[in-house]
């Protein structure tokens, strides 16, 4: 199958630039698949739509602040970079030996911009000198390979001089991003520091419609999949059989393997919420159904003749056209089901992408 399989058309106006005032306020379209239908609803009319005895799995992780504005040396040439991940010597042989022997915790692969100018041996300063980075190495695709050095702890310092990493797609002057993105592009349960990107579907929850859920008895679960580049790079290749999304970093722990496993045995419904805890539990699955407590890496790509194992429900945001996550969708709902309830959204002003509205798919 093709990634233009998965296109449609989106007027500029609906791609969502702030979040609503409440986070629970987002409308949400019902996509029922054994009908082949879909209602409009509400997303705080979400805890209606699930039953007692289900399980839902939310994705724990914490996205931190992995964007950073620096100033190249000594031309002062204004320079952006994205930690991506932090680097492991092993993967890049073409280093040189005396920078594998460097404290590796503070060197990271990044997405610089511009990286034409980013050369071997190029030095930035950040924060006003307090952070410092040197190029070690140069990849495809813009991305770099540094070494940050500072006075203080890394991570705190980190913390103080970084930006929330927003998507393209929402844009922002450098004055009003921190203030309401530091919140709100976080869903209320995060704990697990490491994503770059918010697992969208679940920053809708509110304390109030969690508490409403679990007053129906419905168990709650957390996993965790931390949000890499690969989740929202765009999809390279017309055929689709051969993309593959990069590895990513999740763990399932015994608990929440066993809340999981004991509903299935019950009958009753996994509801996972975002496509990254789908990728997660899909990838700790057995042939019979059982999720496996695990930790690793996943680069499962989800694409149509996927079986399902572990998932029979999903609640998840309006995606890009022709991305991997779109495509996960197709192959979860049916692609035509799915585009077509994609054409009613545009039709019905429904919100697009992060700060959207959301689609619950049974």
């Amino acid at each position: 199958m093709r990634v233009a399989d998965f296109d449609y058309e989106l007027p500029e106006e609906l791609i969502a630039q702030h979040p609503l005032d409440r986070r629970d306020a987002a409308r949400m379209l019902v996509v029922e698949r054994a009908q082949g239908q879909w209602r409009d609803s509400a997303f705080s009319e979400l805890p209606a739509e699930i039953a007692a005895g289900d399980v839902i799995v939310i994705n724990n992780t914490r996205v931190f602040p992995a964007r950073l504005t620096g100033r190249r040396e000594p031309t002062g040439g204004r320079v952006e970079l994205l930690l991506l991940r932090r680097h492991e010597a092993r993967n890049h042989s073409q280093i040189e030996n005396e920078t594998q022997a460097c404290d590796e915790s503070r060197q990271w692969i990044v997405l610089a911009r511009p990286a034409r100018r980013l050369e071997i041996g190029t030095r930035i300063s950040f924060g006003e000198g307090r952070l410092r980075a040197e190029v070690l190495g140069a990849f495809d695709d813009g991305q770099r390979l540094v070494r940050f050095a500072c006075d203080d702890d890394f991570d705190a310092l980190l913390e103080e001089v970084g930006q929330t990493p927003l998507p393209p797609y929402i844009r922002r002057s450098g004055a009003d991003a921190p203030v309401e993105d530091r919140e709100r592009y976080q869903t209320i349960y995060a704990q697990r520091r490491g994503a770059i990107a918010a697992p969208t579907a679940g920053l809708h929850f509110t304390r109030r419609v969690l508490d409403e859920l679990q007053a129906r008895g419905v168990h709650l679960a957390e996993v965790t999949l931390h949000v890499g580049y690969g989740t929202f790079a765009p999809v390279r290749v017309d055929d689709l059989s051969v993309h593959q999304v990069a590895p990513e970093r999740y763990e399932i722990d015994s608990e929440a393997a066993a809340s999981i496993n004991n509903a299935k045995k019950r009958g009753r419904r996994i509801i996972a919420i975002g496509t990254t805890t789908v990728r997660a539990l899909e990838s700790a699955v057995d042939a019979a159904g059982r999720v496996a407590a695990s930790a690793g890496e996943t680069c499962l790509t989800i694409t149509p003749g996927h079986q399902f194992r572990a998932v029979d429900a999903l609640l998840t945001n309006f995606h890009l056209p022709r991305s991997s996550l779109l495509v996960l969708v197709g192959a979860f709902a049916g692609r035509e089901l799915a585009l077509a309830a994609y054409a009613h959204a545009v039709k019905s002003r429904y919100r697009f992408y992060s700060y959207g509205d959301c689609m619950l798919i049974s």
